[in-house]
């Protein structure tokens, strides 16, 4: 499962470079809209008033899915003055009731965003997508601009709470095993450490 180590900063890095080119098209767009050019009347028939609301909504997955990064690399805000000043043994049961709350409250939040998308119309487009009979549910609601189920943006509240907590017990499990948490040093940049052998060789 080597693929899950870096699954947050593909599934980023993605929703990023889709906001970036939908915006820049977007400003495109309504700067040569304003230009008297031939394919000025052409560009007006664009409807662009989507880009916004779509932008959004990429962000929103963006900051779930960052969370999980977060639990994963330690980058997360902690008090923890008090907890570091206990006795080992009694720390290391601290922070592993503190992992295994985050857990806890994830796992929560990822069953309760999962029942609220599949009655918000997910369990109507899947058993319409398999032919099954869909007269015992709704379609569900649609958004404003995009007119997108709106059960397909909200996914991003299940499906990243659950790798949210999936980080958690990771995190915990290999704390119970070695003792170390993750820990994210603000001064490191990646190939950095690799030029100064580079230029030796």
């Amino acid at each position: 499962m080597k693929w899950l180590d870096h699954l947050e900063e593909w599934i980023i890095a993605s929703l990023m470079g889709a906001a970036t080119l939908i915006i820049f098209a977007a400003v495109v767009h309504r700067y040569a809209t304003g230009l008297n050019t031939p394919l000025q009347d052409w560009l007006l028939s664009i409807d662009m008033a989507w880009a916004q609301e779509a932008t959004i909504y990429l962000f929103v997955w963006m900051a779930k899915f960052g969370a999980a990064y977060g639990v994963r690399t330690g980058i997360h805000v902690g008090v923890d003055v008090l907890i570091n000043q206990l006795a080992p043994s009694r720390r290391r049961k601290f922070v592993l009731f503190g992992l295994l709350a985050g857990a806890f409250f994830t796992a929560a939040v990822a069953t309760m965003g999962a029942h609220f998308v599949w009655h918000n119309g997910a369990n109507y487009a899947f058993h319409a997508a398999f032919g099954l009979d869909t007269s015992a549910y709704i379609e569900g609601p649609t958004t404003p601009d995009l007119e997108w189920p709106t059960w397909i943006i909200y996914s991003a509240i299940p499906l990243g709470s659950a790798l949210m907590c999936f980080r958690f017990l990771q995190v915990a499990w290999n704390f119970q095993r070695t003792g170390e948490l993750p820990h994210h040093d603000h001064g490191h940049v990646d190939g950095l450490d690799e030029q100064p052998e580079q230029a030796k060789a």
